[in-house]
C-alpha cells in the first residue's frame, strides 16, 4: 500500500509542474514541422527550406523526437503534450525507484532531486527528456548485467538505435557503457560484455536517415563549444551564478553524503583494502555527470538522475538508526494531496501561450497585416516564427544552430542584436521585417535609424519595418488570450 501511494504522490508531483509551466520550448515548432514532413510529407526533412540565409544539410538528431511530439499534437491534441511531460519525468523516477536495492521510497528524497533540476525542465516539451529517461533505463539494465543478468545487455543495442533517431543524447548512453567497462575493469570484476555492448550499439548509430555522415554529425555536435548559448554555460559562471540554488544545495548534500558514507564504511580498511572494496563503477559515473554538470547547466539532470540512483542507498543506511515519528510520512502525504487537490481545483488547466515570453502579437502583426518577405529576429524565436508565417515569411536563423547553419551565423547576429557591428546583416542579409527585443542595445538603435519604424510595439517585443510603410494603418492584433491559445499551433505549413 505504501508503495502505491508513494507512486501516486510521485506521479501528482511531476503532473503538477508539467501543468505548471507558462511557455513552450522555444524550438518545439521546428520539431512540430519535422514531425509534420514525416507524418504529413511521409519523408524526413533533410533540407532546410525556412531561412533566407546560407544553409547546409539538415542534420536532424531530433527528428524522431519531432514524430513524436506532432502525432501527439495531431491525434490527442496539445494538452497531451503536457501530459507527455508529466509521464516521461514520472518514468524516470519510476525507473530509479526500481533501480535502488533500499525499497523503501521516500518521496522527500525524490522531490528534492526533482525540484533541484526542475529550472531546465521548465518548458513541455523538450526533446531532451527523452534522452534523461533512456539514460536512466540504461542504468537500470546495466545495474542489473552488475548483479548477474548479463542476458538484458541484448536490450541496449536496440534501446540505442531506437535512441539515435530520436535525439542526439545518445551519445550519453554510449558514455555510460563506458564509465561502466572502466569502472568494472578496475573493479576487477567481468568487463569485457560492456565492450561487446558497446561496440555493437555504437554501430546501430549508422542506422539512419544519413548514413555514416549522421554519425560523424553526432560526434561533432557532442563536442563543439556553445559560448552563445546560455544553457550550455557553467552553473558556477558569473550569468548563473546566483541562480539554480537548488541544485547546488543538491550537489552539497550528495557530496557530504558520500563523504559520510565513505569514511563510515571504509575507515576500518588500510588503504590497499579501501581501494580494492570501493564501487569504482558508481565514484567513476558520479564524478563525471558531476563534471558535466558543473560545466553545463543542460546537462545537470544525469547528474541528479546519478545521485538519486547511487546516493538514495547510501544516505538511507547512513541515518536507519534515527528514529522519526510514525506520522511523518502521513503528513508529508497528506501535504502533498492537498497541494495537488487544491493546484487542480483553483487553476484553470489550458495550454500555455507565454505571451510575455513569446512575440505572439508581434507575430500575429505580421501574419494579419500580410506583410511579407525575409524575417529577422532573435534565433531563439525563429522557429516559432516560421511555424506561423511560412510561407510568407523565410527567418534568419532559429534554435537548431549547428543542425542547418553554418558556424558564422550566431556571432554576426549576437553582434546585431548587442550592436557592435550591425552594418554586417544589413549589407548581406537585409531583413524586411524584424522583431526586436527591448531589451538589446540595437533596439534603441532602431528607434532612431531613419530607414526603419516601430510599426508595432509590444511589452517585450517591437516590429521594425522599412520606412517605405510610414504613414500606412496597420491592423491590431487581439488582446484576446483565447485567441492565441485556440490559435497557438495553426500554421500554414503544408506537405
Amino acid at each position: 500500500m505504501n508503495k502505491w501511494i508513494f507512486y501516486i504522490a510521485l506521479f501528482l508531483l511531476t503532473l503538477i509542474f508539467s501543468v505548471n509551466s507558462t511557455a513552450y520550448d522555444n524550438d518545439l515548432w521546428a520539431r512540430l514541422i519535422a514531425g509534420m514532413g514525416v507524418i504529413d510529407g511521409g519523408h524526413v526533412l533533410t533540407q532546410d527550406f525556412l531561412s533566407y540565409t546560407p544553409v547546409h544539410t539538415w542534420w536532424d538528431h531530433e527528428w524522431g523526437a519531432g514524430v513524436i511530439f506532432y502525432a501527439f499534437l495531431k491525434y490527442l491534441g496539445p494538452f497531451s503534450l503536457i501530459i507527455l511531460q508529466a509521464v516521461m519525468l514520472f518514468s524516470i523516477f519510476f525507473t530509479i525507484s526500481k533501480i535502488l536495492k533500499t525499497k523503501s521510497y521516500s518521496i522527500v528524497f525524490f522531490f528534492f532531486a526533482l525540484m533541484s533540476v526542475m529550472p531546465t525542465l521548465n518548458n513541455p516539451i523538450r526533446c531532451h527528456l527523452f534522452s534523461f529517461l533512456l539514460f536512466t533505463v540504461f542504468i537500470y539494465i546495466l545495474e542489473k548485467a552488475r548483479n548477474g543478468s548479463l542476458k538484458l545487455l541484448i536490450l541496449i543495442p536496440f534501446i540505442t538505435l531506437l535512441w539515435g533517431n530520436i535525439h542526439g543524447g545518445v551519445i550519453s548512453g554510449l558514455g555510460l557503457l563506458v564509465l561502466y567497462t572502466i569502472g568494472e575493469f578496475l573493479n576487477k570484476k567481468p568487463f569485457k560484455f560492456y565492450i561487446y555492448t558497446l561496440v555493437i550499439s555504437f554501430s546501430t548509430l549508422f542506422i539512419n536517415p544519413w548514413g555514416i555522415d549522421y554519425v560523424k554529425f553526432l560526434l561533432m555536435a557532442n563536442t563543439m563549444p556553445r559560448p552563445y548559448i546560455i544553457e550550455w554555460w557553467g552553473i558556477f559562471s558569473k550569468f548563473h551564478l546566483y541562480k539554480y540554488i537548488a541544485f547546488k544545495l543538491f550537489i552539497i548534500f550528495s557530496i557530504l553524503t558520500e563523504t559520510v558514507f565513505i569514511y563510515k564504511t571504509y575507515k576500518k580498511y588500510s588503504l590497499k583494502e579501501f581501494w580494492r572494496n570501493i564501487d569504482k563503477t558508481k565514484y567513476i559515473i558520479l564524478l563525471a555527470t558531476l563534471y558535466l554538470a558543473i560545466i553545463h547547466l543542460k546537462l545537470i539532470p544525469f547528474f541528479a538522475i546519478c545521485a538519486t540512483c547511487f546516493i538514495y542507498d547510501d544516505f538511507y543506511k547512513l541515518i536507519e538508526n534515527f528514529k522519526f515519528p510514525t506520522w511523518k510520512d502521513k503528513l508529508i502525504y497528506a501535504i502533498i494531496f492537498v497541494v495537488s487537490a487544491l493546484n487542480f481545483v483553483i487553476k484553470d488547466f489550458s495550454i500555455p501561450v507565454g505571451i510575455s515570453k513569446y512575440p505572439i502579437k508581434e507575430v500575429e502583426f505580421i501574419k494579419i497585416n500580410n506583410i511579407k518577405g525575409k524575417l529577422l529576429t532573435n534565433f531563439g524565436y525563429g522557429s516559432y516564427a516560421s511555424y506561423k508565417l511560412y510561407p510568407n515569411n523565410t527567418i534568419f536563423m532559429d534554435g537548431r544552430y549547428e543542425e542547418v547553419y553554418p558556424d558564422y551565423m550566431v556571432p554576426i547576429l549576437k553582434e546585431f542584436f548587442l550592436n557592435t557591428n550591425p552594418q554586417y546583416i544589413m549589407d548581406n542579409f537585409k531583413p524586411d521585417v524584424m522583431i526586436i527585443e527591448h531589451k538589446y542595445p540595437i533596439y534603441e538603435a532602431l528607434k532612431q535609424n531613419k530607414d526603419w519604424i516601430a510599426a508595432y510595439k509590444g511589452k517585450n517585443f517591437t516590429v521594425f519595418l522599412p520606412t517605405e510603410y510610414k504613414g500606412k494603418t496597420f491592423k491590431q492584433p487581439t488582446e484576446d488570450i483565447l485567441y492565441y491559445k485556440n490559435t497557438l499551433f495553426d500554421t500554414d505549413i503544408k506537405f
